[in-house]
């Protein structure tokens, strides 16, 4: 039997090691591992949690409070709660520096995506036009992973930018004021559709309208922040638990990897891992190895073997994320009304903006604020603190956000590179990134549109909210090590088999050569699951 070392444990790695394991391999998965704490109260809903527990406040805004989002200059709107705390947790001697970037590192149990939004989004095929693979082979894969995991998908009009695949469950109910917006746009598509080039629809969601397997449907209990207590809501973790369920799968967390060690014949011969809590570093052979650990941390593991066995610090250009725009909206007719906290909470609705070129699509998720965290909102109001709390009250039911996505391209410039570290064992991380000259114009094109729509549907955008994130904050790294047609220094095959190290595997967003205006992870899992089935 063959053996594969994976690094990570997040939405490519798990895939990846699931099709492995189905297909005999022998697995090991090195991982630091930080786990979410258990569920608490899993039957009650957003209200009755907080009737019932004996400390809501440190629950819901944490012991020392940093759930709170405080007012300050770059006016996020977004924050992580503490029940998912260990998703950001970071083990000791791990350093970066990064210029033009405000990057999330992830050493969790099941990776970044244990805080994600469950949007599902399959890239088209002139999307994938620099990918050196068929559109065909991405298209099974979506079905696959559609098939374990459950995504919510109709065939509506944003179906033009997200090709429906096999395996899509029907949509959850939609909660009021995303119903009201899209009773609005059904009444004046033609304009929008015909002037601004714009679309509405629902959103494909890794959330399950119907029971599958020993996961039960969406029971609207309206704690989607704060984790799903009864795994409706997928992510990663659910499918490392399928994985462990395998003879032949060996989970080890605990352990942070620092590089691979390879022989004369460029072959990786071991990974490296040292204890997160401290101690002698262990070394794992298998026939094969896959990193997987997110762009960033593979990029980094695999800068720093190349460091170790040669003294080269190599610099990866080309770097590549969304950049997102926060737009707030007040729809003007659903002020006063009641806010039902019943209901599935993240982004139900979406739109999606048509460019001349296929690949200049920009993209919007629709969240509708039923038990969100609102204080951030309320702290940004360009009013006093008395008056926000006034008009957040009396406006609940009316507010709204629309998270902006700009597609990016591959540009040299913009690299992750090593730094040497005086006294300390790990070199440092370097990543530095500056936008493209046009950024300011799609900016603005983009902004403008959105804005006009919403205007169009009753809604409006209150001044001085709109938020431009940096770059780094969507956490949609890619193409530090991408995959090529020609065999080049430093990239990867149509297999994501790397050129320089022929029995190394990188299956995550280091190999996307273009990265669509799209949340990737769901592109993430199938395309590991994609290598598996072409590469093993």
């Amino acid at each position: 039997m063959d053996s594969v070392v994976i690094v990570g444990s997040g939405p490519s790695a798990v895939h990846f090691a699931l099709s492995v394991l189905q297909k005999g391999y022998r697995v090991t998965m090195l991982d630091v591992g930080y786990s979410k704490p258990p569920a608490v109260n899993p039957g009650d809903n957003f209200v009755a949690l907080k009737e019932n527990l004996a400390d809501p406040v440190r629950y819901f805004l944490g012991e020392r409070f940093e759930g709170v989002v405080l007012p300050n200059p770059e006016k996020e709107f977004y924050g992580i709660p503490p029940s998912k705390d260990y998703v950001l947790r970071h083990p000791g001697g791990f350093t970066f520096d990064a210029r033009g970037f405000a990057p999330f590192f992830s050493f969790a149990q099941g990776g970044i995506a244990e805080a994600w939004t469950g949007g599902c989004y399959p890239f088209n095929a002139a999307e994938i036009t620099d990918f050196p693979f068929d559109y065909a082979e991405l298209e099974r894969a979506y079905a696959e992973v559609a098939a374990r995991i459950g995504v919510i998908g109709a065939p509506d009009d944003l179906a033009r930018f997200f090709p429906l695949h096999e395996n899509l469950l029907e949509p959850l109910e939609l909660d009021v004021h995303s119903a009201l917006l899209m009773s609005e746009y059904e009444k004046r598509k033609a304009w929008l559709n015909r002037r601004l080039r714009c679309y509405f629809g629902r959103t494909r969601i890794a959330t399950l309208s119907r029971d599958l397997g020993a996961r039960k449907k969406c029971s609207y209990l309206g704690r989607c922040l704060w984790g799903c207590p009864t795994d409706s809501f997928y992510t990663p973790s659910i499918t490392l638990r399928e994985c462990l369920a395998f003879p032949h799968f060996t989970y080890q967390p605990g352990l942070r990897v620092t590089h691979f060690e390879f022989d004369g014949a460029q072959r990786v011969i071991s990974i490296v891992a040292e204890p997160a809590a401290g101690g002698a570093p262990q070394a794992f052979s298998a026939d094969r190895f896959a990193l997987a650990a997110g762009a960033l941390n593979s990029t980094k593991i695999y800068l720093e073997s190349i460091f170790r066995s040669t003294g080269e610090r190599v610099a990866l250009g080309g770097l590549m994320d969304n950049r997102q725009i926060l737009m707030p909206f007040v729809n003007l007719r659903m002020i006063g009304k009641p806010c039902n906290p019943e209901s599935y909470q993240y982004h139900q609705l979406g739109m999606g903006i048509e460019s001349d070129d296929p690949r200049g699509y920009v993209h919007g998720q629709i969240t509708t604020l039923k038990t969100a965290m609102l204080h951030p909102i309320a702290a940004n109001l360009p009013c006093d603190l008395r008056t926000a709390a006034f008009l957040v009250h009396n406006m609940h039911a009316a507010l709204g956000i629309v998270n902006v996505n700009l597609h990016d391209t591959r540009r040299q410039g913009n690299f992750v590179s090593l730094a040497e570290e005086t006294g300390a064992k790990d070199s440092r991380l370097i990543i530095n990134y500056a936008p493209e000259n046009g950024e300011v114009h799609r900016l603005r094109a983009a902004i403008s549109t959105v804005r006009r729509a919403l205007l169009h549907l009753g809604c409006i955008v209150p001044p001085g909210m709109l938020h431009v994130r940096p770059m780094g904050a969507s956490v949609h790294y890619a193409g530090t090590l991408p995959m090529s047609r020609a065999k080049g220094r430093h990239t990867t095959s149509e297999t994501c088999q790397s050129h320089e190290f022929p029995n190394l595997f990188i299956v995550d967003g280091a190999t996307f050569p273009f990265l669509p205006a799209k949340n990737i992870t769901f592109s993430l899992m199938a395309n590991a699951v994609r290598v598996a089935s072409r590469a093993f």
